[in-house]
C-alpha cells in the first residue's frame, strides 16, 4: 500500500540539531583529518578529497550493498535499540502491554528452530484457498480476501491527504503489482537489465519448487507470473512520471469510479476492507488500473492463481524457514543489490520490531538518548535557517515581488517537527501471540495497521500531528500537503552534529540538512503546493517558466554523469533532491555567515571556516557502494548517489570555488554561466 512518491520527500540521510552559542561551547573543528585524502586535488575530485580516508578505513562488509556515514549511524542506533529490547525481553512483561508485544515479536523472529520446523506449513492454508479457485468470478474476490495473508494484489490502496483539499483525507488508488518494483526491470533491453530479468525467472522457479511444486509446475507458474507483471509494467508510470503531482491526480465520485473501471468489483473491495460508504476516490494512475481490468477479464484463471501464489510465497519468505528466507535474499539481496550475506538475525529482528512498533520502542529511545535540551536547540537552529531562506528568497532577481510575498507566507507557515511526536501511537489493538507462528502474527499485525489507518483517516480530516517517520529513524522529510518539515531524534550524532564543534562544521552538516528539507517546499514538486498544503499555482505569471529554465541546468548536468560504464544518472528522477541539496547548501551557508559575522571563526587543522563548512557537508555522504546497488538506485532512487551529491552539486556553488581555489584547470570546474542559479 505505497504512498504516492510526490507526497513525502526525505533526505535519505539527514540530521537534527546544532548549537550556535559559541561562548558556551568548547569549539573544535569537527573535521577529522584522518577521514580526508589530501593526496587528491580538491577541485578534481572533492568527494575523494573529503571522504577518501573514511572510505579507506570502512570497506564494504559482505552484508552491505552500500555503507556510508549515515549507515554507520543507523547501525549505532540499532545497537541502542537492541539494548532496549534486551532489557524488555529479560523482564517479566504483563500480557497486552507494549513490552510484551515487543518481546514476543522479537523472540518469534529469532526462533529459527521453530520456523525451520514449521517450514511452509503457515502458508499452506493460503495456498490451498488459492488452489480452490475454479472460475473467474472468484478470482478478484479471493485476491481481496487474502489481502492480509501476505498476498499483494494488482494495485495498491491507502487513505491519505487530498492534495486539492489538503485538510481532508481521501481514498487513494494507485499502481502496484510489480515484484521488482520498477517497470524498467521488465521492459529495458540493455544487457545488465536483461541478465537481472533472467535471474528473476530462475528465482521464481526456485521459490515455487521449495514450496513443493514440481519443476514443470514451477516453470509454468513463472511464465504466468512474468507475463502478468510485464503487462502491468507496460501500463505503469515510470518513477519520473510519478514525480508529477498533476499527472497523478484523478479525483472522481464512487459512481464515476464504477463507471470508468467497470471490470473491478469495487463494492466488494471496499466492503471487505472496511471502507463502507466511499464517496470519492483519487485514482492516481488510471492506465495501469485499466490494464488490471483487462488482465482480470482476459488472462486464464490458472495464470492468475499462479500470480497470487507467487505473491504469497515471496511476500512471506522472510517469515518462514531459513531455506526460503535465504533463497529470497539470494535474489533480492545479492542479484539486485550485490550483498554477499544476510545481516545477523538480531539486526533483522530489531528492524522488524522497530518497523512494526516504531513509536512504542521510539518512546523508550528518546527517553534514554534524546534530552529535552537538544529539542529546544534544534528548534532555534531551524528558526535561524528560516531567516536565511527568507534572505535567499529576497535576493533572487528572477522572482517577482508577488511570488516572493507568497513564498514568505509559505515559509512562515512551515510546521516544524523535532525529535518525536507529542502524542504516542496506541498499540492496544495489536495482538502478538507467542503461541502462534510468526507468519500468523504478521497477518494480525497487517490487519491492525490497516484498521488503525481506517480509524484515524477514513472519512476523517488530516491529522497534522501525525509522524511519517519513527523517532529513531536516521532521516528527515518534507510533506507538501501539511507543509511540514520533520527531523527525528535518531540522527543526533556525528557526523551530522557535533556538540563540541563550531558553527562551520554544524552548519555545513546539519544546517544543510535543515536547509535541504526547507528547500523541498520550493523544489519542482513542492513549489506547486501553497502554504496550506493545497496543489495550487501561487506563482506570478512568468516566474514558473524562469524557475523551470534554471532547474533544467541541474537536470542536464546530472544527465551527463556516467555512474557506471554506459549507465548515466537520471537528472529528471533526482531533480527534486538535487534542487534541495543545492538550496540546502545556499541557505545553510547564508545562515553560517549570519551566525558568525560578529564572531570570526579560526583556521583549524589548516582549514578555513568556509573549507570546513564544505568538508562537513561532503563527510555526510562518505560511503562505499557496490555496482549492483548503483544500477538499482539509478533506476529507482530519487536521490543522486552519494559521490554525486558532492561532486555533482558543489560545482554549482560559487562559495566552494572561493574556499578551495578551484580554477578552470580543475576537473570539477564549471564556468559561471553553466552553474545553476536558483536559491
Amino acid at each position: 500500500m505505497k504512498k504516492n512518491k510526490f507526497i513525502i520527500v526525505a533526505m535519505a540521510a539527514s540530521a537534527v540539531i546544532a548549537c550556535t552559542d559559541n561562548k558556551k561551547m568548547d569549539n573544535t573543528a569537527g573535521i577529522k583529518p584522518e577521514n580526508l585524502d589530501t593526496t587528491v586535488v580538491a577541485g578534481n575530485d572533492f568527494y575523494q578529497y573529503a571522504c577518501g580516508g573514511w572510505m579507506a578505513t570502512h570497506p564494504l562488509t559482505p552484508e552491505y550493498a552500500r555503507y556510508g556515514s549515515f549507515d554507520k549511524l543507523a547501525e549505532d542506533n540499532r545497537e541502542q535499540l537492541k539494548g532496549l529490547i534486551d532489557e524488555i525481553t529479560a523482564a517479566k512483561n504483563t500480557p497486552g502491554t507494549n513490552a510484551q508485544k515487543i518481546a514476543d515479536l522479537y523472540n518469534l523472529y529469532m526462533d529459527t528452530v521453530r520456523r525451520d520446523r514449521e517450514g511452509i506449513e503457515p502458508i499452506k492454508p493460503v495456498l490451498a484457498r488459492i488452489a480452490a479457485i475454479t472460475d473467474r468470478s472468484q478470482l478478484f474476490k479471493e485476491m481481496v480476501n487474502l489481502t492480509f495473508e501476505g498476498v499483494d494484489g494488482y494495485f495498491g490502496m491507502y487513505v491519505g491527504a487530498d492534495m486539492m483539499n489538503s485538510k481532508n483525507n481521501i481514498v487513494q488508488i494507485g499502481q502496484g503489482g510489480l515484484t521488482l518494483g520498477e517497470k524498467e526491470y521488465y521492459l529495458d533491453t540493455d544487457e545488465a537489465t536483461t541478465a537481472i530479468r533472467e535471474k528473476y525467472k530462475k528465482h521464481i522457479v526456485r521459490m515455487f519448487t521449495l514450496c513443493g511444486f514440481t519443476e514443470a509446475e514451477a516453470q509454468q507458474k513463472m511464465e504466468s507470473v512474468l507475463a502478468i507483471e510485464t503487462r502491468i509494467a507496460g501500463a505503469s508510470y515510470s518513477n519520473v512520471q510519478m514525480r508529477d503531482p498533476a499527472a497523478n491526480y484523478h479525483k472522481m465520485s464512487y459512481d464515476e469510479l464504477c463507471k470508468q473501471f467497470p471490470g473491478i468489483d469495487w463494492n466488494y473491495l471496499f466492503t471487505t476492507l472496511g471502507m463502507n460508504g466511499v464517496e470519492e476516490v483519487d485514482v492516481n494512475q488510471p492506465e495501469p488500473i485499466h490494464e488490471v481490468e483487462a488482465i482480470l477479464a482476459e488472462v486464464p484463471v490458472d495464470d492468475q492463481k499462479a500470480y497470487m501464489e507467487w505473491q504469497c510465497i515471496t511476500g512471506s519468505a522472510s517469515q518462514l524457514s531459513s531455506t526460503l528466507d535465504k533463497a529470497s535474499f539470494d535474489f533480492f539481496g545479492t542479484v539486485m543489490s550485490g550483498r554477499q550475506e544476510q545481516q545477523p538475525m538480531w539486526k533483522r529482528a530489531t528492524s522488524l520490531v522497530s518497523g512494526l512498533m516504531g513509536e512504542a520502542i521510539g518512546q523508550l529511545y528518546v527517553e534514554k538518548y534524546f534530552p529535552a535540551a537538544s529539542k529546544e536547540r534544534m528548534v532555534k537552529l531551524v528558526a535561524n535557517l528560516q531567516d536565511a531562506l527568507r534572505q535567499r528568497i529576497d535576493d533572487q532577481e528572477w522572482m517577482s515581488a508577488d511570488t516572493k510575498k507568497r513564498a514568505h507566507e509559505k515559509l512562515d507557515a512551515f510546521y516544524v517537527k523535532v525529535g518525536y511526536p507529542d502524542t504516542w501511537k496506541d498499540y492496544s489493538g495489536l495482538n502478538i501471540d507467542p503461541q502462534k507462528n510468526l507468519f500468523t502474527n504478521m497477518v494480525e499485525a497487517g490487519k491492525f495497521m490497516w484498521n488503525d489507518m481506517l480509524k484515524r483517516k477514513f472519512k476523517k480530516p488530516v491529522d497534522p500531528t501525525e509522524w511519517h517517520m519513527t523517532p529513531q529513524t536516521v532521516n528527515a522529510y518534507y510533506n507538501p500537503t501539511t507543509n511540514e518539515i520533520c527531523f527525528p531524534a535518531g540522527i543526533l550524532q556525528y557526523p551530522f552534529f557535533d556538540m563540541s564543534a563550531d558553527d562551520a562544521f554544524n552548519y555545513g552538516a546539519i544546517g544543510v540538512v535543515i536547509g535541504h528539507e526547507m528547500t523541498h517546499g520550493f523544489d519542482d514538486q513542492g513549489r506547486q503546493f501553497d502554504k496550506d498544503g493545497n496543489f495550487a499555482d501561487w506563482w506570478a505569471e512568468g516566474d514558473a517558466d524562469k524557475f523551470k529554465e534554471r532547474v533544467q541546468v541541474i537536470v542536464d548536468h546530472f544527465n551527463n554523469i556516467e555512474v557506471l560504464p554506459g549507465l548515466f544518472a537520471n537528472g529528471s528522477l533526482t531533480l527534486g533532491e538535487n534542487i534541495a541539496d543545492h538550496g540546502g547548501l545556499m541557505v545553510a551557508y547564508q545562515a553560517f555567515k549570519n551566525a558568525t559575522k560578529d564572531q570570526p571563526q579560526e583556521v583549524k587543522y589548516g582549514f578555513t571556516p568556509d573549507q570546513r563548512f564544505f568538508l562537513a557537508y561532503a563527510a555526510v555522504w562518505a560511503g562505499q557502494i557496490r555496482d549492483e546497488e548503483i544500477r538499482n538506485r539509478t533506476k529507482s532512487d530519487p536521490h543522486a548517489l552519494g559521490r554525486w551529491r558532492v561532486n555533482g552539486t558543489l560545482p554549482h556553488i560559487d562559495a566552494w570555488y572561493d574556499a578551495f581555489h578551484v580554477t578552470p584547470d580543475n576537473a570539477l570546474y564549471l564556468a559561471p554561466e553553466n552553474r545553476a542559479k536558483i536559491w
